[in-house]
């Protein structure tokens, strides 16, 4: 039985990525997709790779249809999220959220961030929180509730926190770092992160050849890398625009213990894969290599390199994902996956274009 499934949001760069991993998927059927701005237009008229491959036509975001599937995944900007999701889990729809708004699990550090008040605020104790690797046991009981008539609520991770977070957090769960470590991230993301409208920073003659740092000291993917390591202020979080058009590469600088800086790589390398022996899509890279956004573009995979620095005593870990599938649509898909009882890898792309 193939599970009903809609994207709101569609016409945007992570909800026509949902579109693509949904239509290939051998165990979801795409009922509805929706964009305000585009109702009534065919989707492939706005994208035209997807000519000959469905005739799915655009609809508003307010479809009654939407009540009616299995499951809705949420490509909107915060504070849609939070108007919708309410509604879809009073009819019983299980809701796989790509925005912000359900991800922190505090009302209070939402509003600091976001600058508006969480409208929702009663659902963010029972939400799970989609990063696979690092949260099994939220998937798993959403599993479970689901199982009993209950819709899931799951708050997708961003793609900043999840490239990071992956580098990062085997270390500090592992208790490599000091414990008043500073946790400093210089991420790089492809134009594609910022979303499909323009602006001045993202305007083609800006991206072309340039690369610079932005909402430094201030982005809003902090909070969340924060919560996410248990590192509350203790993240320096640095990210970079590049001009690419998917990708994101995060280097993760930490301090160790005495003890740990003593190590070599290679040890650090067994000891990451023995962490994500359980987890399919992460990739620990051989000591001396490092990971290369064109290696996972495309799929969702996430690859991690490691270096040891003995003379300042830090361990440097880069991850690379491709920021619209590992980073939004096909981490959505993989939480779908777990939830619904399938194979956490099942429908998803493994393999970038190698060249």
């Amino acid at each position: 039985m193939a599970y009903q499934v809609g994207v709101v949001g569609a016409a945007g760069y992570a909800g026509a990525e949902l579109v693509r991993l949904l239509l290939a998927h051998p165990d979801y059927e795409l009922k509805a997709i929706t964009s305000n701005a585009d109702a009534g237009v065919r989707l492939a008229d706005i994208y035209p790779a997807f000519t000959g491959e469905t005739d799915l036509v655009f609809t508003s975001h307010d479809d009654p249809a939407l009540m009616a599937l299995d499951a809705v995944f949420l490509a909107v900007p915060h504070t849609a999220a939070m108007g919708m999701a309410p509604s879809l889990l009073a009819h019983g729809v299980s809701v796989f959220d790509l925005s912000a708004d359900y991800r922190l699990a505090s009302a209070e550090v939402y509003e600091e961030w976001y600058g508006v008040p969480h409208a929702s605020p009663e659902l963010l104790a029972g939400r799970a929180f989609g990063l696979p690797e690092l949260f099994a046991k939220d998937l798993a009981d959403a599993r479970a509730s689901l199982e009993t008539g209950e819709p899931a609520l799951v708050a997708c991770a961003g793609c900043y926190p999840t490239a990071t977070s992956l580098a990062a957090a085997p270390a500090l769960r592992m208790g490599w770092c000091r414990e008043d470590t500073i946790v400093v991230v210089d991420a790089v993301s492809g134009v594609t992160g910022a979303g499909k409208g323009c602006n001045a920073r993202t305007h083609y003659c800006s991206a072309d050849e340039n690369v610079e740092a932005y909402g430094v000291c201030k982005h809003r993917h902090t909070p969340e890398i924060e919560q996410i390591l248990q590192a509350k202020d203790r993240v320096v979080f640095t990210p970079h625009l590049a001009p690419l058009k998917r990708g994101l590469l995060s280097t993760v600088t930490l301090r160790l213990t005495q003890e740990a800086a003593a190590m070599d790589v290679e040890e650090a390398v067994e000891a990451y894969r023995s962490f994500y022996e359980d987890a399919p899509l992460v990739t620990v890279l051989d000591a001396g290599a490092m990971p290369r956004t064109a290696s996972v573009a495309g799929t969702c995979r996430c690859q991690i390199g490691l270096a040891v620095d003995p003379r300042t005593g830090v361990l440097v870990a880069t991850g690379a994902i491709d920021n619209l599938c590992k980073g939004a649509a096909g981490q959505a898909v993989q939480c779908a996956n777990i939830v619904f009882g399938l194979e956490e890898r099942r429908g998803l792309p493994l393999v970038a274009m190698p060249v």
